[in-house]
């Protein structure tokens, strides 16, 4: 199956075993994954790799140090969750170099998106551009992941009920960074509206529920790749996963905690919490504070900074953060129906 246009994915290989051969089709290859996703992947995948790296972090420093380490290859193989499939974008944009992508779970786009998601003093920056030739969604590889891991995939699609409410918002604020465009607003709704479609099949990891996140991944990139950017899908909720990941200093499962920031800013915004809630708990998407060990102290200074973080951070978009007022009574309540440990 060969995707065309603006999805950024040059080829699609779908199905139980997809990856198998693979590698003695793409010339020298080098690795870039983890020991859990390499072990499950490395007997399917055939040939040699000329190196496999571990991928340790995503500080630019590390990323720029493993660059220069690279023996000579024509392919760089990206292998397991986000990080390791960014580390591959990054040396694929750096070298020059064919990428291909196998995720061994869904639980972040990176596997579709053009730029890496790097670190600079533990501040996301969004670097290069690589698309994946090919894409290889194993069904066998992603279903070795907890199924939990899987779902967390939903969590950057329904993100795109608070980021497009948002965009909304600056445009009748005069704020929008971008031309606005209904048009992005309602293929957006689509994809939301074939999403919730298909929930159960989310919950239960079945070929049609995994497909279901890719497919919505790719569809994301014809709305937000022409148009130059992601406002459709980033807002208020990225920005809160931001303040607390600079302020506790450790990474998240990203779809658990965009999850809850759908959870709250949808509060905020005044956007059909109820409706997104049981979305996200139908689908048993893991957004709670207990499972993203945040305490409840923690996330209250969050929500009472958050307004100063974007503000002081002139590159984040303009969303609901930068004209509410959130007082620690708002915060309180809005917290009430999560569960802290």
């Amino acid at each position: 199956m060969h995707q065309k246009d603006y999805t950024n994915v040059i080829d699609l290989r779908y199905g139980q075993d997809a990856c198998c051969g693979l590698g003695k089709e793409i010339g020298k290859f080098c690795v870039m994954t983890m020991e859990i996703p390499w072990r499950i992947t490395k007997n399917k995948l055939g040939g040699n790799p000329e190196i496999v790296v571990f991928v340790e972090t995503m500080e630019e420093k590390w990323l720029n140090s493993i660059c220069e380490q690279m023996p000579e290859f024509d392919t760089i193989v990206g292998i397991g969750g986000g990080m390791a499939i960014d580390a591959a974008k990054y040396i694929s944009w750096k070298k020059g170099k064919r990428l291909v992508s196998i995720p061994s779970i869904l639980s972040v786009d990176a596997f579709t998106t053009p730029a890496a998601g790097i670190r600079r003093n533990h501040e996301v920056d969004y670097v290069g551009v690589a698309s994946p030739d090919p894409l290889v969604i194993d069904f066998g590889i992603i279903r070795t992941a907890p199924p939990e891991l899987n779902i967390a995939g939903i969590g950057d699609l329904l993100s795109m009920h608070t980021a497009s409410f948002d965009w909304a918002h600056a445009n009748l604020k005069g704020k929008s960074e971008f031309p606005y465009s209904s048009s992005s607003i309602e293929k957006a709704n689509k994809i939301l509206q074939m999403l919730y479609g298909l929930l159960g099949d989310v919950r239960e990891n079945t070929d049609k529920g995994l497909m279901a996140i890719v497919q919505g991944y790719i569809d994301l990139n014809t709305i937000c790749l022409p148009i130059g950017h992601f406002r459709v899908e980033e807002g208020s909720e990225h920005y809160l996963f931001y303040e607390l990941e600079e302020r506790l200093k450790r990474p998240f499962v990203h779809g658990y905690i965009i999850g809850l920031g759908i959870y709250i800013m949808s509060q905020l915004q005044g956007n059909n919490f109820p409706f997104i809630k049981e979305v996200m708990d139908e689908v048993k998407l893991p957004y709670h504070p207990s499972i993203l060990e945040i305490k409840k102290d923690d996330l209250l200074k969050s929500l009472l900074n958050v307004r100063e973080y974007v503000k002081s951070r002139p590159k984040l978009w303009y969303t609901i953060i930068n004209d509410t007022e959130i007082t620690e009574e708002w915060a309180e309540a809005a917290l009430q129906g999560l569960h802290f440990a």
